[in-house]
């Protein structure tokens, strides 16, 4: 969407602030010996308080409130009672979701307990490239260049890009114009950032892997190569200067 009215950008960051305390309180909770439905449902329930609804709930009928992956799933992985989160797991928590007509979207990748499996470094990259690309986004500026300083930066780290997973618009809609904003350059895309337009600019930062593809329960997405994968998501809002970061709440880059 564009934010055309005071009352727009209001709302854009009522929602935001409800998916980044929910994303962060959610990360507090997540420890070692409990299920990722129980993480779930303890999310579901802060946006619920806060009146939003989950957008992958509402939106595609995802079996969740918020979408939990572990190792080497990348993302969409469904919370389960029998998914029992360990020291050392490499887990991410993508929260979306509704409030009073308006969408946001944040996510973040983290180490639960103990980084025993050396998952930081990866964790990291993720971290530092979101924030070199959210400040070199401004209106006019392409969307393609966005995905080569990713790729770019990825590389320089010893990382790949995932190239079928992007970030994407949202405002009125869980998933708007422009739909694709992805980790690498697309020459093909020739689309500029618009000024006042709110977007979720995504990180997809693999060990191995180029393309995920879904398992078989319709949803989870893992590496078409394995190893791991990190993201981290803000939604913002495009200026002529420095992006408005409405899910800036979340922490995700402490």
């Amino acid at each position: 969407m564009s934010i055309t009215t005071e009352a727009e950008l209001t709302g854009m960051k009522k929602a935001s602030e409800a998916v980044a305390y929910a994303l962060k309180e959610m990360r507090n909770f997540a420890k070692p010996g409990i299920s990722t439905k129980e993480l779930d449902e303890y999310g579901g329930k802060i946006l619920n308080d806060l009146g939003a609804k989950s957008a992958p709930y509402v939106t595609y009928g995802f079996p969740g409130w918020t979408c939990i992956s572990v190792n080497n799933e990348f993302c969409h992985g469904i919370p389960s009672e029998k998914r029992i989160l360990k020291e050392g797991d490499l887990i991410n928590i993508d929260v979306s979701a509704e409030l009073d007509g308006f969408f946001s979207d944040n996510g973040g990748s983290f180490v639960i307990g103990e980084d025993v499996n050396q998952h930081q470094k990866l964790i990291n990259a993720s971290k530092e490239i979101l924030h070199k690309a959210i400040y070199s986004i401004k209106g006019g500026v392409r969307i393609s260049d966005i995905g080569f300083i990713m790729e770019t930066e990825a590389k320089k780290r010893g990382y790949k890009v995932i190239k079928n997973l992007t970030g994407h618009g949202i405002g009125r809609g869980l998933h708007e114009e422009p739909h694709e904003i992805a980790n690498y350059r697309d020459r093909f895309n020739l689309t500029r950032f618009k000024k006042n337009s709110v977007v979720a600019i995504e990180t997809f930062i693999s060990t191995t892997s180029t393309i995920a593809e879904t398992l078989q329960d319709g949803w989870t997405m893992v590496g078409n190569k394995g190893g791991f994968m990190a993201q981290h998501e803000h939604t913002i809002v495009v200026t002529e200067g420095k992006p408005i970061i409405l899910t800036e709440m979340n922490e995700i880059w402490n």
